[in-house]
């Protein structure tokens, strides 16, 4: 197939995210679990340049440690790059250049948000004209977190988290984050769930029902309603994380300390997400946990989806 490229290289910007809910379901036959998420995308960011070339290559820096970021087919944003060659039946080659600010395994889906600016990145090289629901299609393939990438804003994820419902959100609303050193294995921490329900922890066994979103939270999110939406946060893998690594409840309580509306463990962490009433209270917070010895950010959503800067 004969495609337009352009010169490059093209800039896409894509959102890390937070789960603001996440329940998840009994281990299935397959070793996977349902859930129900409600996540938020927020401003902190991955960049990606995506340059014209001969073969397929990716490099790595960034603003936090990119050590355990492969460079080869093992990424996931190379993978995502091959697909959308694949899909375009075309014969080019390109060149990822990203730079991280999301935390590596650190429970916010950067990995994936490098994926979705790839599938973005490279349809507008190579002017493939491919639709948001074709990019979808793709995402799907790659991860369960690389479609919300891609979208943006705030969703409902239920399946394995890549059925995607739009959730109204009529506010912005203001997280200070703790960014833990080292990062933790999904899998890991999805097997520590498991183990942890296997010697019967009855507040985090899962639901006979399936795994449903608490109608607060949704509630909260159109009412714009930052302390509503502290009563319903809530995080079924946090137990595991916290088993994983017992410093991480140092690390909330120093956030209730600091008088956090309410703090969870992002995803499967160990990023620790702290949810403030308003801009003004989360700098309030950024210097609590700040002089409590804490890396802190402070990051607003809901923003949008992986983009074409310029």
């Amino acid at each position: 197939m004969a495609l337009s490229v352009l010169d490059g290289p093209v800039h896409v910007r894509a959102p890390g995210k937070l789960n603001l809910f996440f329940e998840v379901g009994a281990r299935q036959d397959d070793g996977y679990h349902d859930v129900a998420s409600v996540y938020q995308a927020v401003s902190l960011y991955e960049e990606v340049w995506a340059t014209p070339a001969a073969d397929f290559s990716v490099s790595v820096s960034g603003t936090v440690d990119v050590s355990t970021v492969p460079e080869d087919d093992r990424n996931l944003a190379l993978r995502a790059a091959r697909a959308v060659a694949k899909r375009l039946k075309t014969g080019e080659g390109v060149h990822l250049d990203i730079v991280k600010h999301v935390p590596v395994a650190g429970g916010m889906g950067g990995g994936s948000a490098d994926a979705a600016a790839a599938l973005v990145a490279c349809d507008a090289l190579w002017d493939g004209g491919l639709g948001a629901a074709e990019l979808h299609r793709l995402a799907t393939r790659l991860g369960a977190d690389v479609p919300f990438a891609l979208m943006g804003g705030a969703a409902v994820g239920t399946g394995r988290g890549d059925r995607l419902s739009p959730a109204l959100a009529r506010a912005r609303f203001d997280w200070v984050l703790a960014v833990d050193d080292g990062g933790l294995s999904t899998p890991a921490v999805y097997g520590r769930l498991d183990e942890l329900r296997d010697q019967d922890a009855p507040d985090i066994a899962p639901q006979p029902r399936g795994p449903e979103v608490e109608p607060v939270v949704l509630q909260a999110l159109r009412c714009g309603d930052p302390e509503l939406l502290a009563h319903g946060v809530r995080n079924d893998l946090q137990a595991a994380a916290l088993s994983m690594r017992p410093e991480l409840g140092d690390l909330l309580a120093a956030g209730e300390r600091a008088g956090a509306l309410a703090g969870l463990v992002s995803g499967s962490g160990p990023t620790t997400a702290f949810l403030a009433g308003d801009p003004e209270h989360a700098l309030e917070l950024q210097v609590g946990l700040s002089a409590s010895g804490y890396a802190a950010l402070h990051v607003h959503g809901p923003v949008r989806g992986a983009h074409v800067v310029g």
